[in-house]
């Protein structure tokens, strides 16, 4: 099919690779106009580059009151989530300086703050204010720290042609959590590969640091469903499972999304989409260091189908059943990278809370005035799903929000 796939392999050392420095900077320079790196104990003259919660000047955060501008980069700290800690404000517990004449000892680094016990709001609750902190200046959409807390990296574990020998984590696609063992995400992103060689990321905001209040976290694949009708060729039933080896800890920033009704239809809302993809089509484009967020439309049927009539697909082009589509608004779409990510769209009778309706699989371009996305129609594989982790033990209840009257699709 002559249609643009939304599927990566992007190979950087890479958005996910740690300890990388030089690609990462010049990565970020693009994206941002100056460089910035994950370092915690860089210093001046008057104070010592720490992480923000590590400062006893400004307290650690734990009510998420804290604002940090992701513009700043003019400061003596090279990370926009490092802050100067002054030297005068240290705390009592000194390192040992004074002993070799030091006025202004360094202020000893504190641990990450212990966060509340993390009481659960069920599935799909999204963190409209971020976890821990807010950013401010958010000119490119970015996501807040944790808001969208089912939101994972699919990563592929490759060797490095380096003089270390280590591997690196090469980002792959996106997915969902759905319950602390399984991941949702698009059959084009895992097929014919190894699951050993997969690794899912959760809690990751920021690719580039290790600085956030919260850390993220490992798991490997066991195991890969890929649905039994899946057509590589035009996409259809474009749907997996991924099967974890061990389950995840729920936490303010690791939590899964809910799952629709069978066949339900999600005409007229406005919906998120989340990815580290790039931001434009071709080579013009760049791969987001911070996790993005779009909001935009869904597309009844017969409209998306109408407007993908207009493109090279050409007039007698048939919009498959397990599709849905969403955006069409200009410079507001997913594009290539973001295969895999959900598409979340309100629970309109509980505010702040989401469906997962979509998953990213294809589209014309990105962001082209007037041609919407094309996403996996969730809702036509619940009972898929449902089928495919009771026969493996699993618990359904974890991803199943039963109060929200709905409607069905009549297909």
């Amino acid at each position: 099919m002559a249609f643009m796939f939304v599927m990566v392999c992007f190979s950087l050392n890479a958005l996910l690779a740690l300890g990388q420095e030089d690609p990462i900077d010049k990565l970020i320079a693009e994206v941002y106009g100056s460089s910035t790196t994950s370092s915690s104990s860089s210093s001046t003259s008057s104070c010592e580059c720490v992480p923000y919660y590590q400062c006893n000047e400004g307290k650690p955060n734990t009510d998420g009151t804290d604002l940090i501008d992701i513009r700043i980069r003019d400061g003596p700290c090279e990370s926009y989530l490092d802050v100067c800690c002054s030297a005068k404000e240290a705390p009592d517990e000194h390192t040992g300086n004074e002993e070799n004449g030091s006025e202004h000892p360094h202020p000893t680094p504190k641990p990450r703050p212990s966060r509340p016990h993390y009481e659960r709001m069920g599935c799909g609750h999204r963190n409209e204010d971020g976890v821990g902190f807010r950013i401010t200046g958010a000119l490119n959409n970015e996501a807040q720290f944790g808001e969208f807390p089912w939101m994972v990296a699919i990563l592929k574990e490759e060797e490095c042609n380096c003089e270390s020998g280590h591997k690196l984590n090469v980002y792959q696609c996106g997915g969902s959590l759905i319950a602390p063992q399984v991941v949702l995400t698009a059959a084009h992103c895992v097929v014919q590969k190894n699951a050993t060689e997969l690794k899912v990321r959760a809690g990751e905001w920021d690719t580039q640091t290790k600085n956030e209040l919260m850390p993220h976290y490992d798991r490997r694949v066991e195991h890969i469903i890929i649905h039994e009708h899946y057509y590589a060729g035009a996409l259809h039933n474009d749907v997996a499972l991924l099967i974890l080896d061990e389950p995840l800890e729920f936490k303010e920033n690791v939590d899964v999304t809910c799952l629709p009704h069978q066949d339900q239809i999600f005409d007229d809302s406005e919906c998120f989409a989340t990815g580290w993809g790039k931001d434009v089509f071709g080579k013009e484009g760049k791969y987001q260091v911070i996790l993005k967020k779009v909001q935009i439309p869904t597309v009844p049927r017969g409209e998306c189908q109408d407007a993908l009539r207009g493109t090279r697909l050409g007039p007698r082009f048939q919009l498959h059943e397990s599709f849905i589509c969403a955006g069409g608004e200009k410079g507001k779409d997913t594009c290539k990278g973001d295969g895999g990510s959900p598409l979340v769209c309100p629970i309109r009778s509980k505010p702040g809370y989401y469906f997962q309706s979509g998953i990213v699989a294809w589209g014309i371009g990105c962001g082209e005035d007037g041609t919407p996305g094309v996403y996996v129609n969730v809702a036509k594989f619940r009972r898929w799903i449902d089928n495919k982790l009771s026969q493996m033990n699993f618990d359904t209840s974890h991803y199943a929000h039963s109060s929200e009257p709905y409607q069905r699709s009549s297909n």
